[in-house]
């Protein structure tokens, strides 16, 4: 004799009479992921912001200056597609909160050193951190809210952009008030404060079943990731030849309007992360575009004569560049959707192998030829990422 079936039965009324509210997920710990990143992005930059003071103090020209953004990048690069490969079980939320501490711990060094070197050991800590921090950054994203991975990547690379609108022209400002030492010194406590607000909120994110050396390897054997990851060091290597010496670009023309130039360039980026964030469905159209729209950028700093000209190069450098996180964000999880950690680890790698490479070139370009020609070889590597992209099969959602 079969079992009989129990009746199918609606949910209980409300007293009221009025339907139940389905649970929805919260953003909060979205926002304080998004928050992290921002503290972290903001120390990374900072050097721009204090470029000739910095150099100053430490006694070095202000190319080799530079390296203090490069030797970031090269402590990321390392680390980025490692780090899920020794710790494939630890908890995403543990390690998370550990390397936001790591953050604060390096701008403390960096704010206290007495010379160049201890300022570099400071400066490979923040690498570390910056690069495991957004490796597993949006795979905690999207666990906290499913099925939100645009939104998501637009929340996370927002605080990118608020890093770059608020920190690096705030930071312009007080270093030049009160020293730059005291820039890295705040930077410390926001860092911690955002290692706080993330322990507070943030839920256990377990790692993925597969993560560790075998994820990644399998990661690798996609031609199409790779390409993509080809394009992002040229894109990257575009920005980061020129980035880090935006002050100078800005002292040439306009010496006086250092600060709002900056901000400029942040409001750009704040339009851009948005602009990114809602063309997410013509993923095609967002990373050819990104790229070429920072060559024209380039190049239109490198001709600006005016304050004028200056300021809509700028602004679109900002809207241009901080088009590229979101929208390689999404590309690389698109083409390896079932190796997140392994694909946003490529995609961090790249970034910081291209900000090693471009601002060590961008030095060296400017301490024996000038300001213009990292400009150019800014604006030629962008084109190459453009046209990479372009010819490359986008992925399907």
């Amino acid at each position: 004799m079969a079992e009989s079936t129990p009746p199918t039965t609606s949910p209980a009324p409300s007293v009221t009479g009025a339907a139940r509210p389905e649970s929805r997920p919260s953003w909060t710990p979205v926002v304080a992921l998004a928050a992290g990143i921002a503290a972290i992005v903001a120390s990374e930059f900072l050097p721009a912001s204090v470029l000739p003071a910095m150099a100053a103090d430490v006694g070095v020209s202000e190319g080799t200056a530079g390296l203090a953004v490069a030797v970031t990048a090269v402590a990321g690069a390392l680390t980025a597609p490692s780090i899920a490969v020794v710790l494939p079980r630890a908890d995403r939320r543990t390690v998370l909160v550990s390397l936001l501490v790591l953050a604060a711990v390096a701008n403390l060094a960096v704010a206290l050193a007495p010379g160049f070197a201890v300022l570099l050991v400071g400066r490979l800590l923040l690498g570390v951190a910056l690069s495991g921090y957004w490796a597993f950054a949006f795979a905690a994203g999207i666990r906290a809210v499913p099925g939100r991975a645009p939104a998501v990547s637009t929340a996370i690379a927002l605080g990118v952009t608020v890093a770059t609108i608020a920190g690096v022209p705030l930071a312009s400002v007080v270093g030049d008030r009160i020293g730059w030492r005291a820039v890295f010194g705040a930077a410390t406590a926001v860092t911690a404060l955002a290692a706080v607000a993330l322990a507070r909120t943030l839920p256990s994110v377990p790692p993925a079943p597969s993560a560790g050396l075998t994820m990644l390897r399998e990661a690798l054997a996609n031609r199409r990731l790779v390409a993509g990851a080809a394009a992002i060091v040229l894109v990257a290597f575009g920005n980061f030849a020129a980035y880090p010496y935006i002050r100078l670009a800005v002292a040439d023309v306009a010496p006086g309007a250092t600060a709002w130039l900056l901000l400029a360039w942040g409001a750009g980026g704040l339009v851009g992360n948005l602009t990114a964030g809602r063309l997410a469905g013509r993923l095609r159209l967002l990373v050819t575009t990104g790229p070429l729209l920072l060559a024209a950028s380039l190049l239109l700093t490198a001709a600006a004569s005016t304050v004028a000209v200056l300021a809509v190069a700028v602004v679109l450098w900002g809207l241009a560049f901080n088009m590229v996180p979101v929208a390689t964000q999404l590309w690389m999880t698109r083409a390896e959707p079932r190796r997140t950690e392994s694909a946003l680890a490529l995609q961090v790698t790249a970034f910081q192998v291209a900000i090693t490479l471009g601002a060590a070139s961008g030095g060296a370009l400017l301490d024996r030829y000038g300001l213009t020609a990292a400009l150019l070889a800014g604006a030629a590597a962008a084109v190459a990422a453009g046209i990479t992209f372009a010819v490359v099969r986008t992925p399907r959602a």
